[in-house]
């Protein structure tokens, strides 16, 4: 597994203002979509191109364009989809699948409660939004559920990671596929409830309000 933490003044400033308990939901979105693209920025830095011949207003050049199969954008429901806008925002051109995961308070093991993605995965870089890796049970069992299907290349865009959430996900994938996480910072740890300290709480209520 490959960690990359985005070390730059804009994305500790969002992190800042999204940690603080009196952002409202509004100004929570918005912030988290601007983080996102930031952060899909790095995500995409190893992205599949390939040659392209165009022709420009003055001559013949070579450029480059995103590679077939086209990427796959994954939110894990609900949470992920306030990161989904901001990672489309630079992919315009990916695929988006969904996988609708929550955490059982109680055992907090990882349910699936509904997905929509395409049943071969082979060849095909995926994308998996989460906002928190926190214990990383949710996240490895995304994961485990795109290998299943073929995918063999794929990376983690969260907002916040736990130390413990991290050791857990680089002990599950193993050498099986090649896996990166990024994110906006690495946190202190997890409190008894299971939450990142310092965290900014739980982000899918703080996106849309507690249900």
């Amino acid at each position: 597994m490959h960690l990359h933490v985005a070390d730059h003044p804009l994305v500790a400033h969002k992190l800042t203002v999204l940690r603080d308990v009196t952002t409202p939901s509004p100004i929570f979105r918005q912030l988290v979509d601007e983080l996102v693209t930031l952060l899909a920025y790095e995500a995409t830095r190893h992205v599949h191109v390939e040659s392209v011949d165009i022709v420009t207003p003055v001559t013949a050049t070579t450029g480059l364009k995103l590679a077939d199969p086209r990427p796959l954008v994954v939110p894990i429901l609900r949470a992920g989809l306030g990161m989904l806008d901001g990672m489309t925002r630079l992919l315009p051109t990916a695929e988006v699948g969904f996988l609708g995961m929550q955490r059982d308070e109680e055992t907090l093991e990882a349910i699936t409660y509904a997905n929509r993605l395409p049943d071969d995965l082979s060849g095909r870089q995926c994308f998996l939004l989460d906002p928190m890796l926190a214990t990383g049970g949710t996240l490895v069992a995304a994961i485990d559920f795109l290998l299943a299907r073929g995918a063999r290349n794929v990376t983690a865009v969260c907002l916040l990671a736990a130390p413990e959430g991290l050791a857990v996900v680089e002990q599950a994938v193993g050498d099986r596929a090649d896996v990166s996480v990024v994110v906006a910072a690495v946190d202190e740890r997890l409190n008894e409830k299971a939450y990142i300290v310092p965290g900014l709480g739980d982000a899918g209520d703080r996106l849309y309000g507690v249900v």
